[in-house]
């Protein structure tokens, strides 16, 4: 599930204005957060998205707009996350290459600017070519297959990005998929592509599912999903399931310098890519292309939802490189929006993390674009006001992108003569405290802070969240239950589960020797962590995965992260600067990271969880052949042979840490002209200074 949009850039009627001021933002940012993790678990992991994708889609470009302005919000957020962790009862499978998700374009002005960065990022002039591969964007399942000495040994799906599902016996009938690659194949081959199921193969598998009195689903790539992640693989051996192939992960060796290259290259080995395909050099190109494949989607056998646009030369794309969750060498352009009337029944007011008070809309359900739609978020209490929404009213559901919805207005002609206006709560429905709107700012919050068990709740689903402890067991339903009767109240109280309350849960409704014994397992495998990975998933505002794989890298140890934070809650002092110095991470960031170490039961908390924990060091990336591995290296002044991003991302490759700014830690300033303060104080500390292709001489050789 992308962010991706339509030709045209859309309206977005239910969103409140972009915030003024940092604070606002960061709240107006974590509310949305929290409502896009939600949204990515349940279409991920269940294969039921909660709502289409017009209201997921306009979600996740307000994170977009929000990082835009205030940068350091990245840090925290969705737009840097893929997928979801895979499902219980499939071994899990570590992908050798991250699987990524796409980026966003929802206008021809978003591809031009695609094909800008690329050109910036590269150092080329304005117009300069850059030849991409536009290819249709399958409504499916992503799936790599590993074959080692020409024979299929791994089908994963693509989970979290890093580590996904093994359905290896389930693929065995797919005829799209050979079970072996000819001789000319390298030892080494993954092949990455979608797994779908034909519109006509979906209707008549409905059809045979009603008559058994079985499940039906809601559209071919809930079908497709459904039948691949079966348990039993003889289910999925009677699913009528294919497969596009459109990329590659680990390979022994090379099999083309393009993309173009490539596809053809699959195709003679058995693989079938998409007849659709086309080759496309410019912003004109991409745009008739895409006009043409949005007339001829509606007579297609399979459902697309847009189309991805890759950079078809792969030395280019091996210098653009990533970002931390997508290629910046790809995008995705989806298709526009689809509406259809339904009627609220009932708006409920949710508390998220961070004590946001969001309304929901629940209505009759409506199928739009295929996927039947039952809720929508209404953001904030300045959202309904602005609708005039009531419980009653028919409204207008926009689905953009084919999986999540917005409310896009209200039908008055059809308003029944009993409704009223909706009167926003002043108090917390989950503790009664006051809920608070501060001047100037969208969202409205419970005041209960750690007294609100919503809140407490839902911390504590971020600690087992996917990217966070990722524990096998251990849902969003277990985690609410367990906290109802008490057992845990806090992060440590789940590594004293098995100890204090392991008989209680074997005689809980739907539990069991060995769903107990699974769960127990699941704990005690994650209490060894990284240290990453533990910073993210103590929920710290504005520290998101990317930010706390920079601290971990930084501080190595628990002991030395803690200390080196508590160390810099005085002001001028060299921790302060030290962190402040680590590249992306600004006074913002180091101002909520003081403030949490600062906090008494927040030592308490990491005090209880260092006692049941083993919390791994981290060991910066060895590069042995590498002349700057371990050092520090400063980048200024204007960059004229590289662009600063591809001189960083090279300098990371290399086991460099790239710095903000000069200390006496650093070893290398890169100087190109016009370089000034920075310069001047490496100077003054007697640090290294290269020019541009001193710089290039240094790591030729690495």
């Amino acid at each position: 599930m992308n962010a991706e949009h339509a030709s045209d850039t859309p309206n977005l009627p239910d969103l409140p204005a972009l915030p003024e001021t940092s604070t606002e933002a960061r709240k107006q940012h974590a509310e949305i957060s929290d409502r896009i993790r939600s949204f990515n678990e349940a279409y991920y992991i269940n294969d039921e998205p909660l709502v289409p994708d017009a209201e997921y889609d306009a979600l996740f470009n307000r994170l977009i707009e929000l990082e835009t302005h205030y940068p350091t919000l990245k840090k925290n957020s969705p737009t840097q996350e893929v997928g979801a962790a895979p499902a219980d009862g499939f071994a899990k499978v570590k992908h050798s290459r991250p699987m990524l998700s796409l980026g966003n374009a929802f206008s021809r002005e978003d591809i031009v600017d695609f094909l800008s960065r690329i050109r910036r990022f590269l150092s080329l002039t304005a117009h300069s070519p850059v030849e991409v591969v536009g290819e249709p964007k399958i409504d499916g399942l992503s799936l790599s297959l590993r074959y080692e000495n020409r024979q299929l040994v791994t089908a994963a799906t693509r989970g979290d990005g890093s580590e996904g599902e093994d359905v290896t016996a389930n693929v065995a009938h797919i005829g799209d998929i050979p079970q072996t690659l000819p001789d000319d194949a390298p030892d080494v081959v993954e092949i990455r592509g979608e797994v779908y199921m034909a519109r006509s193969a979906f209707q008549k598998l409905n059809e045979v599912q009603a008559a058994a009195n079985a499940k039906t689903f809601a559209n071919p790539r809930n079908a497709a999903a459904g039948s691949l992640r079966q348990l039993d693989p003889t289910i999925s051996a009677k699913r009528p399931l294919r497969f596009f192939a459109y990329s590659f992960g680990e390979l022994s060796e090379s099999l083309a310098q393009t993309q173009w290259d490539f596809l053809h290259k699959v195709e003679g080995w058995g693989f079938v890519t998409n007849p659709l395909t086309r080759l496309l050099n410019d912003a004109d190109e991409i745009m008739a292309f895409y006009e043409d494949l949005g007339k001829q989607r509606p007579d297609l056998d399979y459902d697309i939802d847009g189309i991805v646009y890759k950079v078809n030369d792969f030395e280019l794309q091996l210098r653009l490189g990533f970002v931390s969750r997508s290629p910046r060498w790809a995008i995705a352009h989806k298709f526009p929006a689809e509406q259809a009337r339904t009627r609220i029944n009932a708006i409920e007011v949710q508390v998220g993390r961070t004590g946001a008070l969001t309304p929901v809309a629940r209505l009759e359900p409506v199928t739009v674009g295929g996927v039947v739609v039952s809720n929508a978020t209404l953001h904030n209490r300045d959202e309904i006001e602005r609708l005039g929404v009531r419980v009653g009213d028919m409204v207008v559901i926009q689905r953009a992108g084919d999986v999540i919805p917005q409310v896009v207005e209200v039908i008055l002609d059809e308003r029944p003569d009993n409704t009223v206006d909706y009167a926003f709560p002043d108090h917390c429905p989950k503790c009664n405290s006051h809920a608070m709107r501060e001047e100037g700012e969208a969202v409205t919050r419970c005041t209960g802070g750690l007294i609100c068990p919503a809140q407490a709740v839902e911390r504590l689903k971020h600690f087992v969240s996917r990217n966070a402890f990722d524990i096998d067991g251990m849902g969003a339903k277990n985690v609410e239950a367990f906290f109802d009767k008490g057992w845990v109240q806090s992060p440590a109280d789940i590594f004293r589960l098995e100890d204090n309350h392991a008989d209680e849960i074997r005689k809980l409704e739907g539990w069991g020797e060995k769903s107990a014994t699974k769960l127990f397992d699941g704990i005690n495998e994650r209490r060894t962590i990284g240290l990453d990975r533990f910073i993210y998933a103590l929920g710290i505002r504005q520290i998101g995965q990317a930010t706390a794989k920079l601290l971990a890298r930084h501080y190595t140890s628990i002991g030395q992260w803690r200390a080196a934070i508590v160390d810099a809650n005085q002001a001028d002092s060299d921790a302060l600067r030290e962190l402040i110095n680590i590249d992306q991470i600004g006074p913002g960031v180091a101002k909520d990271l003081i403030e949490f170490m600062a906090e008494s039961h927040n030592k308490d908390v990491l005090d209880d969880l260092e006692s049941v924990l083993n919390i791994q060091d981290v060991e910066a990336p060895q590069v042995s052949d590498s002349p700057v591995n371990g050092k520090t290296v400063v980048f200024t002044g204007k960059l004229e042979l590289f662009s600063r991003n591809e001189a960083k991302v090279k300098a990371e490759s290399l086991g460099a840490k790239v710095a903000g700014s000069v200390s006496a830690k650093t070893d290398y300033l890169v100087a190109g002209p016009g370089a000034g303060s920075k310069l001047k104080k490496a100077e003054e500390l007697g640090v290294t200074v290269l020019d541009e292709q001193g710089w290039l001489d240094l790591v030729a050789t690495a």
